[in-house]
């Protein structure tokens, strides 16, 4: 089971869906090697290991089973495979639903923080006649409006991150809905928008007023990432990034919020710490 914790009338589950390696420079931006090294080694291509670990939220009070992001899917070829070093050998995304007792049609609704591929591809499978479909069929699929116009109509420089195959399936469904800045799910599940890493990332954001826990998607793509300065070179607006990233790095810490990581190899929970000068991240077992 993956069970990490209960918040509210809320079960919420880590939801595996394999490991990838992206280059650690970009992962970095103008942050010396010689700095994030030290963090998270590179291999001899200097890429770094990363996982795709997403979030299933199950209400008691609605019944409704909120998955958030879905990973990079099934439809890679070798070619992709070896780039990117994709693992997902026993902890694909349908097996780690069947380990908690759900199957594709049981998720009722879908989050996607944002559509690169490593996050939104698992929406879309092939099925046996090579056909393209949508993985939950009996689920609304959630997007923000800026971020859908980003992905459809992609600048030069994103466009490698949004792929034919997992816009298109999308753009024909019914089941596409959008949402915005602070639109609540449910009572104690709404989302918190953010535009520097991509426009109109969306973070979803659990609360009880007493515990609150948030899934940081590529603001804070992992534990090392907590320094301001420590910015994605994949980021379209680096600068928008450290506005957004400070004010949510101080609400993290004021409201005591668990951060969720979606990258992080090796910690899934951390608390954020603020010294008065610095941010820093406290792995943490429990929400």
């Amino acid at each position: 089971m993956s069970l990490i914790g209960k918040i509210g009338h809320f079960n919420l589950f880590s939801i595996d869906t394999g490991d990838f390696s992206l280059d650690g420079g970009a992962m970095f931006g103008v942050v010396p090697k010689t700095l994030w090294s030290k963090k998270i080694p590179a291999d001899d291509k200097n890429r770094i290991r990363m996982t795709m670990r997403c979030l299933l939220i199950q209400s008691e009070k609605t019944k409704r089973n909120y998955l958030v992001d879905t990973g990079l899917g099934y439809k890679y070829d070798e070619k992709f495979k070896k780039i990117y070093e994709v693992d997902d050998e026993g902890k694909d995304l349908l097996t780690s639903l069947k380990n908690i007792g759900l199957q594709a049609d049981d998720v009722t609704d879908v989050i996607f923080t944002h559509l690169h591929f490593d996050h939104g591809g698992g929406a879309v499978l092939k099925n046996d006649l090579g056909e393209l479909e949508m993985q939950f069929k009996n689920a609304t699929h959630w997007i923000t409006p800026e971020h859908w116009k980003a992905a459809t109509e992609p600048n030069a420089r994103e466009k490698a991150s949004f792929l034919p195959e997992n816009m298109n399936p999308l753009k024909e469904t019914e089941l596409l809905k959008f949402c915005n800045e602070g639109f609540e799910f449910e009572p104690g599940l709404d989302v918190i928008v953010m535009n520097g890493h991509t426009l109109g990332q969306q973070l979803p954001r659990i609360s009880d007023g007493e515990k609150t826990l948030v899934y940081a998607a590529d603001l804070i793509p992992s534990s090392a990432h907590i320094p301001l300065a420590w910015i994605m070179g994949y980021d379209m607006f680096p600068l928008q990034t450290l506005t957004e990233k400070e004010v949510f790095l101080q609400n993290a810490v004021d409201g005591n919020w668990t951060l969720f990581l979606e990258h992080d190899l090796e910690n899934m929970l951390i608390k954020v710490d603020f010294n008065g000068k610095h941010y820093s991240a406290r792995a943490v077992s429990e929400i």
